[in-house]
């Protein structure tokens, strides 16, 4: 989910390897059809754009969001961040194209396949790292820009080493998300509800640790390259982080929509406090997946269940009519 959830080194220790596959990291996997500008593309994670869209949290939630100025405003937002994203993807993975071959997905991302050498994704990435920052300085409002900064330097320490430390990678994964959601409020200048920013981050703890949980359940007593970290969480330890973080942010939702509602308004109906059950639901059946073991992205356990799918929708329309006082 991080948009570096994904990146984690592999162990890379032949000595801890199988025969096979400590053979296996020494010749790459052979590269797949199309060129290397593809490779750059698919290396900068497409599919990993839409957890950006978090950038119009705030304002949707504040019910400034339908005009010119606030979609053009958190449209810049919203291709800066994915420029960092995608600068952090390209150096991750030239960092750890030796380990990406031993693994047997990773192994066939564009670098550890040989379909963009490793000093051109360097290069790329860090062509990214400068121009998005410099661009944020002189088009957003400074805190905008600021927190772009720290976000893509938090990233890249992430990628280098912080990735490695247990607890401060689920962190700074979930920390991520949060930053992308404050810097929608910041770059339209609205107030942050202090629920808003305790639903925010505990969510994204919450989807985070159930992707870890799902990869402990799912690579346990499996031989061969995995995530580092995984060998030192245990599975018990990663439920008890996803629970708590569902249980936080599910509280903090509750209270930020029982604050914000209750003042009374000309809504028919108190869409506010409703929403609370559509947004009860929706954890309740995103954990469904988490205590299986089969929580992995999050845009595909929403895209590829259905119900789960229905009640974000319902829950959207719900805090659509709140706002605007329907």
């Amino acid at each position: 989910m991080s948009d570096t959830a994904v990146t984690d080194t592999a162990v890379t220790d032949p000595a801890v390897l199988p025969d096979h596959v400590a053979d296996r990291r020494q010749e790459p996997a052979p590269p797949r059809a199309g060129g290397v500008l593809t490779g750059l593309l698919r290396t900068a994670r497409p599919r990993q754009w839409v957890k950006n869209v978090l950038v119009v949290a705030a304002p949707a939630a504040a019910g400034e969001l339908f005009s010119l100025h606030a979609l053009g405003r958190l449209a810049l937002v919203f291709v800066l961040f994915t420029a960092c994203a995608a600068a952090v993807y390209l150096v991750n993975d030239a960092r750890d194209a030796d380990a990406d071959r031993a693994h047997p997905v990773k192994r066939h991302r564009p670098v550890a396949a040989g379909q963009v050498p490793v000093p051109l994704a360097y290069a790329a990435g860090g062509v990214l790292a400068v121009l998005a920052p410099a661009a944020a300085a002189r088009l957003c409002p400074p805190p905008v820009a600021v927190l772009l900064a720290a976000y893509l330097l938090m990233q890249l320490a992430y990628c280098v080493s912080l990735k490695h430390v247990l607890v401060v990678d689920l962190a700074v994964v979930a920390t991520g998300f949060l930053m992308r959601a404050i810097a929608g409020g910041l770059a339209l200048g609205i107030p942050l509800s202090r629920w808003f920013l305790i639903t925010t981050g505990f969510g994204a703890l919450f989807m985070v640790a159930a992707k870890r949980y799902s990869e402990a359940v799912q690579l346990a007593g499996k031989a061969g390259a995995t995530r580092a970290l995984l060998t030192e969480y245990t599975t018990g330890y990663l439920r008890f982080v996803w629970q708590l973080a569902a249980s936080a942010a599910v509280l903090g939702y509750c209270l930020w929509a029982l604050e914000e509602g209750g003042v009374p308004h000309a809504s028919v109906l108190p869409w506010r406090q409703l929403s609370m059950v559509a947004f009860v639901l929706a954890v309740l059946r995103y954990a469904v997946f988490a205590d299986r073991g089969t929580a992995g992205e999050p845009e595909d356990v929403v895209l590829r269940d259905r119900a789960l799918a229905l009640i974000g929708v319902v829950w959207l329309a719900m805090y659509g009519l709140a706002v605007a006082n329907w």
